[in-house]
């Protein structure tokens, strides 16, 4: 079940989100919402493939 609702919450932020890495995003020059939001896709991704 949990693993089923990340996989939906990925395709969701897939398709609605930003992507930052095809942007090329400087990580250090980054505002802190940006740094949220790539860490929040990361932590959605680590937990649907886990």
């Amino acid at each position: 079940m949990k693993k089923a609702f990340f996989k939906l919450l990925a395709k969701w932020n897939k398709a609605l989100l930003p992507s930052f890495t095809k942007k090329g995003l400087d990580l250090s020059k980054a505002s802190k919402f940006q740094l949220l939001l790539f860490g929040y896709r990361l932590w959605v991704t680590k937990n649907s493939l886990d």
